[in-house]
């Protein structure tokens, strides 16, 4: 008896367990279907379903969506048929924006805008910077309000948005606090107060993170380069060409970077210090990419020596470098004995570089005194 009230017991528990499952598939299966205003809409207006479907399949099973009022939103600001399809594709979060919302949004960004082309243009390339949460609204209009009082542009100001909106979402004392570290630290280092906006507008739109970076990392940082016999003046250097880069360094990985450059160029440490100067990257660097960078120059048959003049040159990948050595050696330049100078810069500097040398060997050095040669 005892036994089969316990069946019974076990077959109700099992029972009572399997139907919320069953229930909770049952309804996962019908919010799982497609709204099909939504499919209908976007596919008016030429958008790749396909595409949305394999990266944001989700959106399209939201209900309500607002398409017509995004795509009335879009073209009061001059976008076309083209812009608004491909913002849609990249980001179709948007029609889940209430139009109330995006109105907000319209007149927030349009005052940092100079114009709607600009909006548009900002709209295209950083579409889920635009199409945001309304929560955050007065932290961005404050945001925005605080760094006009800095006296950046609104070209500025709108880049920064873009390309950086957490900075801008967050409670402006964060912003305050980073902004002052970094404009006392570059007083401290003897920059001049009348430079001081153009370098901080230099920093922030080169790297626009650096303002959710801790203040205490730039300290730190500067800490420990200081101890390292890098002087005020060496250390303001490093920071405007590292464009803030320093705050995501950290002592130790600055350490060990510096240890591995020091035991491959058998140098001593003002001669390493005159190399970071030189190419102030190599701090950035990880002891592996550096490894793989030096053993790929030195299988190329280029010196320690040639490296240590031309320290820019492990800025390039490995791949860059072999490809520049192979294109130059078939116009008959020899980087073991050539300053390695012609390798470095961008892909369109090389090309520069690389043309001249061509020419010069196509086109050889008419001598007027050297006789005419003529067929007899």
């Amino acid at each position: 008896m005892l036994r089969l009230v316990t069946t019974s017991l076990c077959l109700y528990c099992q029972r009572a367990q399997v139907t919320p499952l069953l229930l909770q598939r049952t309804c996962s299966s019908v919010t799982q279907e497609e709204n099909p205003l939504a499919i209908d809409a976007l596919y008016n207006l030429s958008v790749d379903i396909s595409k949305v479907r394999k990266l944001k399949g989700w959106v399209l099973r939201q209900k309500p969506v607002y398409v017509n009022e995004t795509v009335a939103l879009l073209r009061d600001i001059g976008a076309n048929e083209t812009v608004i399809a491909r913002v849609l594709e990249l980001h179709p979060e948007a029609i889940l924006c209430k139009p109330e919302q995006m109105e907000l949004q319209k007149q927030l960004w349009m005052s940092v805008c100079a114009n709607k082309k600009d909006l548009v243009g900002i709209v295209e390339k950083f579409p889920a910077s635009f199409f945001t949460s309304s929560s955050n609204h007065d932290n961005q209009k404050a945001n925005i309000e605080y760094f006009q009082t800095l006296h950046l542009n609104k070209r500025i100001i709108s880049k920064l948005m873009a390309s950086a909106l957490q900075s801008f979402s967050r409670p402006v004392k964060q912003n305050q606090e980073m902004i002052q570290t970094l404009q006392k630290t570059f007083l401290d280092l003897g920059g001049n107060e009348d430079n001081m906006k153009v370098w901080l507008q230099k920093l922030l739109t080169q790297n626009p993170y650096v303002l959710l970076k801790p203040s205490d990392a730039l300290h730190d940082n500067l800490t420990f380069l200081h101890n390292r016999g890098f002087t005020s003046s060496e250390l303001l250097h490093l920071l405007s060409k590292l464009r803030g880069f320093v705050t995501e360094l950290n002592p130790e990985s600055m350490r060990l970077t510096l240890g591995y450059s020091q035991e491959m160029f058998r140098c001593t440490e003002d001669e390493l210090r005159r190399i970071v100067l030189q190419c102030p990257a190599l701090l950035y660097y990880s002891v592996p990419i550096l490894a793989d960078r030096f053993k790929g120059l030195l299988c190329a048959g280029v010196s320690v020596e040639q490296i240590m003049e031309t320290p820019t040159v492990l800025e390039l990948t490995t791949q860059i470098v072999q490809f520049r050595i192979l294109k130059l050696r078939s116009y008959g330049y020899d980087v073991h004995s050539g300053s390695l100078d012609v390798l470095n810069g961008t892909k369109k500097d090389f090309e520069m570089s690389y043309g001249k040398l061509r020419l010069r060997r196509e086109r050889p050095i008419f001598n007027p005194v050297a006789p005419l040669r003529t067929e007899e």
